[in-house]
């Protein structure tokens, strides 16, 4: 049976896509650089790498400090020389140091001891001060988180996340950006996430303008213990409201939105746009939600603070090689060794982070104090402040990004120029999320910002 539509309900239908359609296309200029990036990577690096951290035996927190050869003392130190080759490599563009604190008294420390993580800081050209950062954890443990004498290999969990660090590094040291990348290896993650607190808490204190924490842990793995095998799919976890928040953010966003726009939320947003533009057969999934459930990782010290971060990791976990004394029982082979890795799947990770890391920081800084208002009106009006034009010369402009409030992903975009507010014409403010990014010259894009508390990055 034939349905009709009333004539003027068609004409108005016809308006309405007419004026969506106009903006439908997210024009996005394709970076070769970032092709190139994505094909450096080198899943032999990485193989030597994931091999070098597991010949030290174990790597616990309170294991050995002494030795050269054995113990969280010595990968320190080969890790803080791997960064200083890299930096010899580059002519010096690496700024490597220990970070370090005793910490006492904790549940899984309590005796007196130095957490130490090694930071590596590639200066930006003209934005020194904006970073965005990698990390991997040093330590590794097996079924008792104190036991810090038996061999823990941690292979995956986590020298997998590390070995990709360094060699990110190696790549993009090849290369000049306009802000800072930070590589970090940090330190007591299995004993309550030390290094990543005792960064955060630095980081804060000296007033780095920190927009991204890709928090790598395990990204090797591709057969779960459910028997899935797959290296075509990645994980990034992401919280939503962010935990700064006080009371009038919270009325705010009660009336305004933001649940799922948080500067954590559109920044794994970015790194799923560039997995489906730059990295070959590899889909990400987004997951609402900071870490798995009821466990943690090192990116949460830093959303703890309010800096935007997600935790990038394999889809399909096997909880056989996780916090597993090394045996075989009933057949069954428990321990993360090296034989649990794939090379190929860590590398095809690790690009995304590199590729991720360089697109923000050859990108402008992500716009700061995004306003919106258009109630009771047919147009939206977006207003933010304009950046530094001396710390971000390689400013073209600006995009308006919209989509429809249960959309995952960005739909519709407008570049608008340089201009501080620009009102979008027949676009309502109640069917929609919005969002601005910053545009170089050359197209490279910041991460989305949401209006509001919610989804600030930041000034």
């Amino acid at each position: 049976m034939k349905s009709y539509i009333p004539m003027a309900l068609s004409s108005l239908i016809s308006l309405v896509a007419t004026t969506v359609n106009a903006h439908t296309q997210i024009e996005y200029i394709d970076q070769q650089k970032l092709h190139d990036i994505n094909r450096a990577v080198s899943a032999t690096n990485i193989e030597k790498d994931i091999k070098k951290l597991v010949s030290f035996g174990t790597r616990h927190t309170l294991s050995e400090t002494e030795s050269d050869t054995r113990g969280i003392g010595a990968a320190r130190r080969w890790i803080k020389a791997e960064f200083e080759a890299i930096s010899k490599a580059c002519g010096g563009c690496l700024e490597v140091y220990y970070q370090s604190e005793v910490i006492s008294g904790e549940k899984r420390i309590p005796n007196a001891t130095e957490v130490v993580s090694v930071i590596a800081i590639q200066r930006g050209q003209t934005d020194p001060n904006r970073f965005v950062m990698m990390s991997g954890d040093i330590d590794s443990r097996i079924t008792d988180v104190m036991n810090f004498t038996d061999d823990a290999p941690g292979a995956n969990d986590n020298a997998s996340g590390l070995a990709g660090t360094l060699e990110a590094a190696r790549v993009l040291s090849k290369y000049k950006f306009n802000g800072s990348i930070v590589y970090a290896a940090l330190a007591g993650e299995e004993q309550g996430l030390f290094g990543g607190k005792i960064m955060a808490k630095q980081a804060k204190a000296d007033g780095w303008r920190l927009k991204a924490v890709l928090n790598n842990d395990m990204i090797g793995n591709i057969e779960g213990v459910n028997g899935v095998i797959n290296n075509t799919t990645a994980r990034i976890f992401a919280e939503g409201t962010r935990q700064t928040e006080n009371a009038d953010d919270i009325r705010n966003r009660r009336f305004r939105g933001g649940e799922v726009d948080s500067p954590s939320r559109n920044l794994a947003r970015y790194i799923d746009w560039m997995a489906d533009r730059y990295i070959p057969n590899l889909d990400t999934m987004v997951v609402y939600r900071l870490d798995r459930f009821r466990r943690g990782g090192h990116h949460r010290p830093f959303n703890d603070l309010g800096f935007p971060g997600v935790r990038i990791m394999e889809t399909n976990e096997n909880y056989n090689r996780q916090h597993q004394d090394l045996r075989t029982e009933n057949g069954i082979a428990y321990g993360d060794t090296i034989d649990g890795v794939n090379f190929d799947y860590a590398a095809k990770l690790t690009a995304l982070n590199a590729v991720s890391l360089a697109g923000m920081a050859w990108a402008p800084t992500p716009p700061a104090q995004v306003s919106i208002k258009g109630a009771v009106s047919p147009d939206t009006t977006l207003s933010w402040q304009l950046a530094n034009s001396k710390e971000n010369p390689q400013l073209a402009g600006y995009k308006i990004y919209w989509r429809l409030t249960d959309a995952p992903q960005w739909q519709y975009s407008k570049f608008v120029g340089k201009v501080d507010s620009y009102t979008l014409k027949n676009v309502v403010i109640d069917n929609y999320f919005f969002g601005v990014a910053s545009v170089s010259k050359d197209g490279f894009e910041s991460p989305v910002v949401f209006p509001g508390h919610a989804g600030d990055f930041g000034d």
